[in-house]
């Protein structure tokens, strides 16, 4: 990878891109850290809740600690994330919008533009949501008098707020976009990759802090440590794993030459979804909690009421949150893979370049069998990723029952996913570059 990158820079053209992505990297941190009016958190959200630390600490991780202290940046990619999420899923439901997808360029434009429309309509509500949350835990800065504002003066609050933060979201969408133009990488994985890299000095101090509590976490925070490293060599090699289907070109005579008559094979990636189940199922269960912050009364909820246990539910500390972000997954791999690969398409494309899959007959029984192995794969990779995505949750579930818990591990496994499948995809944009380069100076 890092050879990559090396041979990268040593090209004009892709030094460029680098140095573009590298500055609008350093505008999304420098917007991260920009204060939003009427907000006054010093020691961060999360310090100061830990109540619904393991929500916050989700949201954090989207936006890099921006959410934690109320700047520019707070709401960053999560609206874009969740309003994606939610027109894809309308695309199979809706013909109008089905039909959009099948129009080529100009439908995807369309689609787009409909994707940053409804990701500015969340971004509105899930400000709104944020606004009240810090008011009801008293994050707003208060008036001459040192008490809070009333009447004209809080919904002139509230309007500020709400822009500012909408408007950061925007302002994320739109530097994402310039990076899918003129950068490298795809904009909005870029964004969410830095987020992410701000937060390991915070999740190593955190490590630090509970190996200096000494007894059990002499041997909690190694393994902790240990597994984080291993799952990252897990995820590479788990990204790299691939399924070949084999298929046998039949020989065929043009003119006075004879084309065909070698064998090939179908490469289907054991991962197929890459990160996008575990951001999905993610963004998913951040609805219910995004709603509670409406709903919340500043003295909360009893543990045992209905609403009490209901959002409970919903904190990454729960064994009920694990069990339904598994589901997600698995059921986001199998959404993913039906849209992006069509068993019916690929069997036509065999039939018309005469090849045939060894044992298989051509047309149905050929698209059947790409179904029947890719329901497996898919299976198989979901699982795969579930064990990474669930396995610091269950760890934190056995520390807190050991009453040791180990700070900065839960949302762990989320975070590792994101951050080696957009580093390694990033890679292999940076490889393809120079390959059509390559290739460019031959042909020339």
């Amino acid at each position: 990878m890092f050879q990559t990158i090396i041979n990268a820079w040593k090209v004009a053209d892709l030094r460029k891109k680098i140095l573009f992505t590298a500055l609008i990297l350093l505008i999304f941190r420098i917007g991260s850290a920009i204060p939003v009016p009427f907000i006054n958190i010093t020691d961060g959200i999360i310090s100061a809740s830990e109540s619904s630390a393991s929500f916050l600490n989700y949201l954090a991780l989207m936006a890099g600690e921006a959410f934690n202290y109320g700047t520019l940046f707070a709401m960053s990619v999560t609206p874009y994330i969740n309003a994606s999420i939610i027109i894809q899923l309308l695309t199979v439901a809706i013909p109008a919008l089905e039909r959009l997808s099948k129009e080529g360029e100009e439908g995807r434009k369309k689609i787009n533009k409909i994707t940053r429309y409804f990701s500015l309509a969340l971004a509105a509500l899930q400000s709104t949501a944020y606004f009240v949350y810090l008011r009801s835990r008293d994050f707003l800065t208060l008036s001459a008098d040192g008490t809070a504002y009333t009447g004209f003066w809080l919904v002139f609050q509230a309007v500020v707020v709400i822009f500012v933060l909408t408007a950061g979201t925007a302002l994320v969408m739109w530097l994402g976009e310039q990076i899918n133009d003129k950068g490298i990488g795809n904009g909005i994985s870029m964004i969410l990759f830095a987020g992410i890299l701000s937060r390991i000095p915070a999740t190593v101090s955190a490590l630090y802090e509970n190996m200096n509590q000494g007894g059990a976490y002499f041997v909690l925070v190694p393994i902790a440590a240990v597994s984080l490293l291993l799952m990252v060599v897990f995820i590479v090699w788990m990204d790299n794993a691939e399924h070949r289907i084999p298929v046998q070109y039949a020989k065929r005579v043009v003119g006075r030459k004879m084309y065909g008559g070698q064998s090939s094979h179908i490469p289907l990636k054991v991962n197929m979804s890459g990160v996008l189940p575990v951001i999905f199922a993610g963004s998913i269960l951040s609805l219910p909690p995004t709603i509670e912050m409406f709903v919340k009364p500043a003295t909360d909820w009893p543990a045992d009421s209905f609403w009490g246990m209901f959002f409970g539910w919903f904190q990454s500390t729960h064994w009920v949150y694990a069990i339904i972000y598994f589901i997600l997954i698995i059921f986001f791999a199998y959404f993913y893979s039906a849209i992006q690969y069509n068993p019916i398409e690929m069997a036509n494309n065999i039939r018309k370049n005469s090849g045939a899959i060894p044992g298989i007959r051509p047309g149905k029984p050929t698209s059947d069998y790409i179904m029947k192995v890719m329901s497996k794969i898919t299976l198989l990779g979901a699982l795969l990723l579930s064990v990474i995505a669930l396995f610091p949750i269950i760890f934190g579930l056995i520390a807190n029952a050991l009453e040791r818990p180990v700070g900065g591990l839960s949302i762990g496994g989320t975070s590792i996913i994101i951050m080696v499948g957009v580093a390694l995809e990033t890679v292999r944009q940076l490889e393809s570059q120079m390959m059509m380069r390559h290739y460019k100076g031959f042909l020339d």
